[in-house]
């Protein structure tokens, strides 16, 4: 089905509430890439959320599925992928039902997605909305206003990046990443008990062993102000670097590096 055609109700209630979760997956010369991580997250998520989930909602069919849709639509060489899913029914706030019903959505990449960013991103702080620091913080749920209103705010302060703060101050995510910083050739990222968005790149870039010491530590504004380096993670572009944030700018070194092992890592 094309984009363009009709498809959910006004009692949807993922349009109504947002009461639904999301995965946002690449796929690499017909194979689905961290597959694995997808959808142990996407499985981890519907529990949180209380879904009934089915028998046959495995990593199998869903990659089937997903491989199928990218080959009908002439993007299985490199493609983005969404995944959607809500609860079925009605009702109001209090589900009828907590069976899912979901979405899969197709698009072409651009092969300049495997490279490292020539220019590092400009980054700012968005502090009008918070990410509370709870279960819920870690999943990638259709309530995504936070998110959208710091992209708002990036765009009008023209910088690439925003930041958002959990509800002590600190760093939680940004709009589109998870937030890494190099501070004297250690690697430091916040916990997930600080509020950010449980990453599949983040965690493959936590469990994979590659030569740097990577540890989950919570994160201040100072501590990016003075950090060597700081790079964003997500599971499209992999890394991309930070090259400004406020009046400090940075190198790329260590990203990089990372960059190159993790293109080997996943290809």
């Amino acid at each position: 089905m094309t984009a363009d055609k009709p498809l959910l109700t006004v009692d949807n209630r993922s349009f109504r509430y947002g009461d639904g979760c999301f995965e946002t997956m690449k796929v690499y010369r017909g194979q689905l890439l961290l597959a694995d991580l997808h959808f142990e997250r996407l499985i981890a998520s519907l529990h949180i959320l209380h879904f009934h989930i089915p028998a046959h909602f495995t990593k199998e069919y869903f990659s089937e599925l997903i491989v199928q849709l990218c080959r009908a639509n002439n993007v299985a060489e490199l493609a983005r992928v969404r995944l959607t899913v809500w609860r079925a029914g009605t009702g109001l706030y209090d589900p009828v039902v907590h069976t899912p019903h979901f979405l899969i959505q197709s698009w072409e990449l651009p092969e300049h997605i495997f490279e490292l960013n020539s220019n590092g991103l400009s980054m700012t702080v968005f502090s009008d909305a918070i990410k509370s620091a709870d279960k819920l913080s870690n999943v990638k749920s259709n309530n995504c206003l936070p998110y959208v209103l710091a992209a708002m705010h990036a765009r009008q302060h023209q910088v690439s990046e925003a930041v958002l703060l959990n509800q002590y101050g600190r760093v939680a995510d940004t709009t589109v990443a998870n937030v890494f910083v190099v501070k004297d050739g250690e690697i430091f990222t916040p916990p997930l008990t600080e509020g950010c968005v449980c990453g599949v790149m983040r965690k493959h870039l936590l469990t994979a062993g590659f030569q740097f010491p990577i540890y989950e530590q919570p994160l201040s504004i100072r501590d990016l102000q003075t950090a060597d380096e700081i790079f964003l993670t997500n599971a499209i572009y992999g890394i991309k670097w930070v090259g400004e944030f406020g009046d400090t700018s940075y190198g790329n070194a260590t990203s990089a590096i990372l960059h190159d092992l993790l293109f080997e890592s996943m290809l």
